[in-house]
């Protein structure tokens, strides 16, 4: 056993042994994230609920796994019951949903926010949020006057703002420091209802299993027609797809996976920087082209030939003309001239007097000078830029 494996296995088992005093020193921690999943038995999970569902509604209540898009798209339904319960819902499915409702079924939305179009529909502009700690869920209808719920965990504080003269309010929320807010309305859509309360919190185990808050829950759903009512779940689409899932779900293999990683990140960590080659400085290939068409240059002005020159920059210009802009150069009149305009977008002015420089750079009796090379490789080099 050679001096290496005798550090990795030490450094190992000091791992494990710090992991298993960690598990075995680890309080049970509540969670309470806000999921509304029907299957999580956390305070905010909806797992009550899911098993008394079918009581609540007696027997009639079908659980839908496919988005309302989906199922309208392959069902045809007569008038019943629609259930939303803080779920995302997409635009196409809001616009099926509503199909329903003006049909004559009913829609009971129990979400915190819906997008701002469907609000608009219904017969609210906004909801406004408040910051208390503890507030009432009370209904308006005198009868329901004795069942209410107190949240005193983590309330959202959502109520409405902005209702249309036209939509019920059907229950409050009551707060120690402020009046009363709309939380449940009602509102007529086509020859069904609409009915939404921005807070979902009262369908959750938390206050589920507080003795007596399972009345305000009945009233609430006493204002749907007794008939089949569907309830939108679609819970594979919160199912995790990561090939993962299943270690990462149970606490002991999540451990032991991180360790087999941090294992293999200290392997990988000590023989990298034991065995890595030293790497050999090579010089980066000089670019010669740049000093290569310096000196061209430099040769052309030493001859002084600047005709030459200007016969070279006129040619290379037509020939980017030709290739780049798919203009005819073999008669530079003032057709040509015309296309050039309408595709570089130049003044006239100046592609006739580059004009004029070509032709006097191609006629081999004239007589050029210094600045008129200049001058020419200005004016064709700004026509193309």
């Amino acid at each position: 056993m050679n001096k290496t494996f005798k550090i990795y296995a030490a450094i190992f088992i000091i791992i494990m042994v710090i992991l298993a005093l960690l598990e075995v020193n680890k309080k049970e921690v509540t969670d309470w994230r806000k999921n509304f999943d029907p299957n999580e038995k956390s305070p905010f999970g909806l797992f009550v609920f899911n098993e008394e569902v079918n009581h609540l509604f007696k027997n009639n209540l079908k659980k839908i796994n496919q988005t309302p898009y989906d199922f309208y798209g392959q069902n045809k339904k007569n008038l019943h019951n629609i259930l939303i319960i803080e779920k995302e819902i997409d635009t196409e499915s809001w616009k099926k949903i509503l199909s329903e409702v003006s049909k004559g079924s009913d829609a009971m939305l129990i979400v915190s926010q819906v997008p701002q179009k469907v609000s608009d529909t219904i017969g609210y502009y906004d909801s406004q949020v408040s910051f208390s700690d503890e507030s009432v869920l009370k209904l308006t209808d005198k009868k329901y006057r004795n069942d209410f719920i107190r949240l005193d965990k983590f309330p959202s504080g959502r109520s409405f703002t902005y209702i249309k003269p036209e939509v019920e309010i059907l229950g409050k929320t009551v707060e120690k420091s402020s009046s009363d807010h709309a939380d449940f309305i009602k509102t007529k859509f086509g020859k069904g209802n609409i009915y939404v309360h921005c807070e979902p919190l009262f369908l959750t185990n938390y206050y589920l299993l507080q003795p007596g808050n399972i009345k305000y829950t009945q009233d609430v759903f006493s204002y749907l027609n007794d008939r089949e009512t569907l309830w939108f779940i679609d819970n594979d689409a919160k199912v995790s797809r990561f090939f993962m899932r299943f270690i990462l779900s149970k606490p002991a293999l999540k451990y032991a996976w991180w360790v087999l990683l941090g294992g293999l990140v200290l392997f990988i960590f000590f023989n990298a920087k034991r065995k890595q080659r030293v790497v050999p400085i090579v010089e980066p290939l000089k670019n010669t082209s740049v000093d290569f068409v310096k000196s061209i240059g430099n040769l052309y002005l030493q001859e002084g030939d600047f005709h030459d020159m200007m016969a070279k920059k006129a040619q290379y210009f037509l020939n980017k003309v030709r290739m780049e802009l798919l203009i005819d150069t073999q008669n530079l009149d003032s057709e040509f001239a015309k296309k050039l305009h309408l595709k570089t977008g130049k003044t006239m002015e100046m592609i006739n007097e580059g004009i004029d420089l070509i032709k006097k750079a191609q006629d081999p009796y004239s007589s050029v000078m210094k600045e008129d090379l200049g001058k020419m490789n200005k004016i064709l080099d700004e026509i193309l830029k």
